[in-house]
């Protein structure tokens, strides 16, 4: 039996998809648009198209995306230093949280049977799976390098991250359902 190339597993509609929401997410990953600047947080948008790919197209679809994004963020990490852009140096944390991103959503909306609750559910658990992800693996792989960089102890740098996490995760999830729920509607009505 022979293996499948890449394309031949995806439809030239879900091709498609992957092109724009890759583009979209390449495009507010590298420039300031990814960021929404909302006093006194700066919660990010990047992760939007894979959980939009994740739902319209599946699993897949979103995991593709996401490694597109992942890799994006990388090259932007090495692109434009700052003190802690070396976490996003990882492939784990840079690309493995965001392929991870499409699967939670494409799997949790599948689960709930492609409904309105799941796009809810699946935009909220894929922004917390950024949010979760880059975090926690920030603090395994360098909570040390982490406080270092930033000025503080390394005991303190998990109540930092965790900060963080709350400060502006939660503002990411609401924002992810506020934009997600009704592309994902329009997307569906204009499928009829």
């Amino acid at each position: 039996m022979q293996k499948q190339h890449t394309a031949e597993r995806f439809s030239p509609r879900q091709l498609a998809i992957i092109g724009l929401l890759s583009g979209i997410s390449i495009f507010l990953s590298l420039t300031p648009l990814g960021f929404l600047p909302i006093p006194p947080i700066n919660p990010t948008i990047m992760h939007i198209p894979v959980i939009i790919g994740a739902i319209i197209e599946g699993p897949l679809v979103g995991a593709f995306v996401g490694g597109i994004f992942g890799l994006s963020s990388m090259i932007r990490a090495f692109m434009t230093p700052t003190p802690t852009n070396f976490m996003f140096w990882n492939p784990l944390i840079s690309v493995g949280v965001r392929i991870l991103i499409g699967l939670v959503s494409g799997y949790v909306y599948k689960a709930l049977k492609n409904t309105k609750s799941g796009v809810v559910l699946a935009a909220l658990l894929g922004t917390l799976t950024n949010t979760v992800g880059v975090l926690g693996l920030t603090y395994l792989f360098y909570a040390a390098r982490y406080a270092e960089a930033i000025g503080i102890s390394r005991n303190a740098a998990g109540f930092v991250l965790l900060g963080i996490a709350g400060n502006n995760g939660i503002p990411e999830a609401i924002v992810s359902v506020l934009i997600i729920v009704p592309v994902v509607a329009a997307y569906k009505k204009m499928k009829r």
